[in-house]
């Protein structure tokens, strides 16, 4: 079959916002809590308290996001919960009054639209929680409520919140705060379509679906892309799946993950033995042990080569998300590991994601650490903001960034060398992960032109023609990276 991916996802940047923590709106707004106790906007964030960030908030930010180059953004869950990252939903059609509620989203939705930005929402659709009116009518009504095939009931009575009894039915990870959905009741599946549908025709651009591995029902996520599809054909669906994920990706499903493939190897290549084992022993993607540039390229090629071209072209890449430390707290301190990655995610092929913060020098070790709220501006990394602004602009400027073929020229030691090739646009990306200056010579084959430009970055190039090939002479600075149109 032929694969279809949406068109923009390949042109997009991806800002990735936790909406109680980005902004707090400032102007005066009908509020459901006038004089809410809220956590200290700067206090280090704790499991269940709030910071009170807003869709309004956000939608005052946008002119920031617009002239960082962000053209989509992506919402972890916003709809009604009693959690402050809403994962725990008690309503999947409205959303959170704390955050203004469905007239606040709506807002947001248009005024980001008549930006060309895209907005992509969280399907938390494994699991609801224990507020969740139909698992709530089953607390009260035990055996008799119609909605007891909803859920994996395994026993009675339930004990929602005494953990000294069993809880009687099945909770996402044993966690009894989040009932798990019955998908192979028709119903239980109909009503999750409908929800998929009902955001799609409000506005959305698409779903990032949680946990989407732990729904085996056969046919499952083939209907739900058809349904939405059927609505926008160009909405975007991308799974939270951390390891090889080719059997969603074979364009009958999801049109690409969550690509913590790339963000692994990349942390690993670009922090190396920084990397604090502590913040990353515990996930599923690996930043380490340390990886050199051969290693690194042999990665590279092979996530290259997992899935078909029009699914790497709208894969979400990432650094760091609410589910993992931030990367300077990963990499100790270290900026320059953080501008390497940074510099490797904004050339490779897909969407890259920025997570809030991230581009003004915001730290977290784990969650909750890495849910911070986003600093004021007396607190933002001026140079941070900057190379992220440049990197972003170059993306958007030159096509060939974006969905150029990917070809590796050189890795050795601490220098990795790649071209982006698209007809007769070509550039050339390097980046040395040393902490010594490093001089490197190569043939290049692959190329027409002899990129030399400097388009970011610090390097000195020399090109040497002979016959056919040319050879490229490459000067690098101690940890940096540069790129060559």
């Amino acid at each position: 079959m032929e694969i279809q991916t949406p068109d923009w996802v390949k042109h997009a940047v991806f800002y990735q916002i936790f909406p109680d923590r980005f902004a707090r709106s400032k102007q005066p707004r009908k509020r459901l809590l006038q004089n809410a106790t809220w956590e200290a906007w700067d206090d280090m964030p704790t499991l269940q308290g709030y910071k009170g960030g807003d869709l309004w908030g956000v939608r005052e930010q946008l002119d920031y996001l617009q002239d960082l180059g962000i053209n989509a953004i992506y919402f972890t869950p916003i709809f009604q919960s009693a959690s402050n990252h809403r994962y725990h939903t008690h309503d999947y059609y409205q959303v959170d009054p704390m955050l203004g509620g469905n007239p606040a989203f709506k807002e947001l939705v248009d005024a980001a639209h008549q930006r060309n930005m895209k907005i992509v929402l969280d399907g938390v659709f494994n699991h609801a929680s224990r507020g969740f009116f139909f698992f709530h009518d089953i607390l009260e009504n035990g055996p008799h409520s119609p909605w007891v095939q909803w859920f994996k009931i395994e026993d009675w009575p339930l004990s929602p919140y005494n953990g000294e009894f069993p809880a009687n039915y099945e909770g996402w990870a044993g966690n009894r705060a989040l009932p798990v959905f019955n998908h192979e009741h028709p119903e239980v599946r109909e009503y999750i379509m409908e929800i998929a549908e009902y955001w799609i025709k409000f506005g959305i651009d698409g779903w990032r679906l949680d946990v989407p591995f732990e729904i085996k029902v056969p046919g499952f996520w083939e209907e739900f892309r058809d349904r939405v599809k059927a609505i926008n054909p160009e909405a975007y669906i991308v799974g939270e799946v951390w390891v090889d994920a080719r059997q969603w990706l074979d364009g009958s499903q999801f049109d690409g993950v969550m690509n913590y493939l790339f963000a692994g190897p990349t942390i690993a290549f670009t922090a190396g033995d920084r990397v604090d084992i502590e913040q990353v022993q515990d996930r599923s993607y690996h930043p380490y042990p340390p990886l050199f540039a051969p290693e690194y390229g042999e990665k590279i090629q092979q996530l290259l080569e997992l899935y078909p071209w029009e699914i790497q072209l709208t894969q979400l890449n990432l650094l760091a998300s609410h589910d993992t430390a931030r990367l300077i707290s990963i990499a100790g301190g270290d900026r320059a590991s953080v501008e390497l990655a940074t510099l490797l995610l904004l050339t490779y092929p897909g969407a890259p994601s920025i997570y809030y913060g991230d581009e003004v020098g915001l730290p977290g070790r784990l969650d909750p650490d890495s849910r911070r709220g986003f600093p004021l501006e007396a607190h933002w990394e001026r140079e941070v903001l900057e190379y992220h602004r440049q990197l972003i602009a170059l993306r958007h400027a030159h096509p060939v960034l974006r969905t150029g073929s990917y070809k590796i020229l050189f890795a050795e030691g601490t220098v990795y060398v790649f071209a982006r090739i698209l007809a007769a646009q070509e550039v050339i990306v390097a980046v040395n992960v040393g902490t010594e200056p490093t001089n490197v010579s190569f043939e290049v084959v692959d190329l027409q032109s002899q990129p030399s430009q400097l388009l970011y970055g610090d390097a000195e190039t020399v090109w040497n023609a002979s016959g056919e090939s040319s050879s490229l002479d490459l000067k690098l600075p101690p940890r940096s990276g540069c790129i060559l149109g």
